[in-house]
């Protein structure tokens, strides 16, 4: 028995260790472990609940947006205060190309690179890459021209004695399986999505003033006014700019990113049968249509034990169904509670208590929530399944189109089952990108059909009673069901929990001994060399991990710091 630890997860935002137990090949135990404290919780407590988005935010570099709505939501909940239809719209813009972005990053510039063989790409022939790149989609960046152009740049790193971008791989890996033409289209599309992915990024600038750590939000709606007669407030034109941005990443999404996935997925069918673990999936409804969270363009819900049958919708902001099922424990987490019980979010406890790693009692930072007693996964995968489950049509439209892409190129039939798996956790990320892309374009056209109707409102000012109120906001982030918890008391922030889609995923065992859905998903996966933990990066990666942000790693003398066995 040999362990291998990853410390920290490269390659995707870091604070990630990861521990498995190797035997004959085949990992035997996982530990997963958040390895950063930051009590984002402790510093809200006593603040005016309208400054807690603005802070929220900054528990991420890459998830700003989303904690902050998703804050807002919190105490708008808890106010039961409405939000105008047009804030709702541009808060959903802003979300939706956030989402767009970050997926199209995720996959090309976080976790490609785990499938593709960046220096095997310098034996392809550029022409036959282009003819296979033309025969699958009409993508205007898929020439001759391009693909030479790619080569020859990447030749340019090489004779430089150096990989640029490219330098930290395990090329040459066993695990590697594209040909050379297919890993040469793959670093060309890497490339061009480095400039494709701007485009969802200014649309979140332009609406929420800046981005990162978007300034347009406040509880009760958005700080955005709106004119038709004003240059400096926002107009139809900034508004048209916005459409000509959403074009070019439905392009992209559909022509590129979805035929990419299933191309990976087609060349590794036998990731299918790597990384299922937990089959209980939890998604939250999103993209509100109505000034009070009860209408959405998106469901959500909760699916047990991978049957879809067993669905049951959460249907509007506080359904009870949600509220109530939500827990935390910490047996195995850096905290103490004043009770040996796991713990509602509305009377959570941050208190910090770390012991060091210890395999067998408590070695993470991140918490174990279940919902209703059960370990979920949330996340893209989870959004498909319920959507599909709940017979949202757009949802239908891309996934029988992935897994019908997938099937041709692999010439045999692909199913539903295939996405319970490492490689389906991706192609459910690339579907939900494209339901998201459409779905942009929908809320601009509601957005300016509400305009064009006179209503020009975007902001219903809050009134905190006196007394203790609580609420909860939610939010599908690209990640999976975020929510945060807050309990108000005269005005002031009594209590503040946030419950994020990577404390679902990446937690450790519970208060039964179960373990999370990094730790089970591992279980199993093939190992071909102990000192290149390639295996275990795919799986894990195809979670999507982001831990927080604050802190980054760096060796100046160039030392490998990644990985360590015994």
């Amino acid at each position: 028995m040999a362990r291998i630890t990853i410390d920290p997860i490269t390659r995707i935002e870091g604070h990630l260790r990861i521990d498995v137990d190797v035997d004959g090949g085949r990992v035997k135990k996982a530990w997963s472990s958040g390895q950063m404290w930051r009590g984002v919780e402790l510093i809200l407590l006593g603040r005016d609940p309208r400054d807690a988005w603005a802070i929220t935010q900054r528990i991420c570099g890459v998830c700003t947006t989303v904690h902050a709505i998703t804050s807002v939501r919190a105490v708008e909940n808890a106010l039961q205060l409405e939000v105008p239809l047009n804030a709702q719209y541009i808060r959903n813009i802003i979300m939706l190309a956030h989402t767009v972005h970050d997926h199209i990053v995720h996959f090309y510039h976080l976790s490609a690179l785990d499938w593709v063989d960046v220096t095997s790409a310098l034996k392809a022939d550029p022409d036959k890459t282009a003819s296979l790149a033309e025969s699958l989609s009409s993508w205007k960046l898929n020439g001759k021209h391009e693909m030479r152009a790619t080569k020859e740049r990447l030749a340019g790193f090489v004779s430089g004695g150096q990989l640029g971008i490219f330098t930290n791989g395990y090329w040459g890996h066993p695990a590697m399986k594209l040909p050379p033409e297919v890993n040469l289209l793959a670093v060309a599309h890497y490339l061009q999505a480095l400039d494709i992915q701007r485009k969802a990024n200014k649309i979140v600038a332009v609406l929420g003033s800046k981005t990162p750590h978007i300034q347009n939000l406040a509880v009760g709606g958005v700080a955005n006014p709106i004119a038709t007669d004003s240059q400096s407030v926002l107009t139809v034109e900034r508004l048209l700019a916005l459409k000509a941005w959403i074009d070019e990443l439905a392009d992209f999404v559909k022509n590129v990113y979805l035929i990419d996935v299933a191309a990976v997925g087609a060349f590794y069918a036998d990731w299918t049968k790597v990384g299922e673990g937990v089959t209980n999936y939890l998604s939250v409804p999103d993209v509100p249509l109505d000034t009070t969270g009860t209408k959405f363009a998106v469901p959500g819900g909760f699916i047990t034990a991978k049957d879809l049958a067993t669905y049951k919708p959460i249907t509007k902001f506080g359904d009870e169904f949600f509220v109530k099922g939500v827990e935390e424990s910490i047996k195995h987490s850096w905290y103490n509670y004043s009770e040996q019980k796991p713990l509602h979010p509305y009377v959570g406890e941050t208190k910090p208590n770390y012991t060091d790693f210890k395999d067998n009692e408590k070695y993470s930072w991140l918490k174990s929530p279940t919902f209703y007693g059960k370990v979920a996964q949330v996340g893209p995968l989870a959004n498909v399944l319920c959507g599909l489950a709940a017979g949202h049509a757009p949802t239908k439209k891309y996934a029988t189109a992935a897994l019908d892409t997938v099937s041709a190129l692999a010439k045999t039939k692909v199913g539903l089952d295939a996405m319970h798996s490492t490689i389906g956790r991706h192609a459910a990320r690339a579907v939900r990108c494209a339901v998201s892309v459409d779905e942009l374009s929908n809320q601009w056209s509601l957005l300016l059909a509400n305009i064009a109707k006179g209503d020009l409102h975007t902001f219903n000012k809050p009134v905190f009673p006196k007394g203790e109120i609580s609420g909860v906001g939610f939010h599908e982030a690209p990640r999976g069901a975020l929510s945060h918890w807050v309990v108000i008391d005269d005005g002031k922030i009594k209590n503040y929990q946030c419950v994020v889609p990577s404390t679902w995923n990446a937690c450790p065992r519970n208060e039964k001994d179960e373990p999370g859905p990094y730790e089970a998903s591992l279980m199993n996966t093939p190992v071909a060399r102990q000192d290149e933990p390639l295996e275990v990066l795919r799986t894990v990666h195809s979670f999507d991990p982001c831990i927080a942000c604050a802190i980054h790693l760096t060796d100046e003398e160039g030392s490998a710091v990644s990985v360590k066995t015994r």
